[in-house]
């Protein structure tokens, strides 16, 4: 048996309240460990860059070299 009742109209202010207090319950990161989490981000972001940059210039070498043969 399926229920088809009649949908509650909320109002906006119940919904941004209700979203105030669910912020109020995160609990943040401080701003060090915000800048090491970055710090972070930016180093595996360049390495793995590096890394596919490398490939991606050895695979164009090889094309170059074998199956262009220029």
């Amino acid at each position: 048996m399926t229920y088809h009742g009649v949908p509650t109209k909320r109002s906006r202010f119940k919904f941004v309240g209700d979203i105030l207090a669910e912020l109020k319950k995160v609990t943040w990161l401080t701003r060090r460990e915000a800048a090491y989490l970055t710090f972070l981000v930016l180093v595996v972001a360049i390495v793995v860059g590096i890394i596919l940059g490398s490939a991606d210039l050895g695979f164009y070498n090889i094309v170059q070299n074998f199956f262009l043969g220029q």
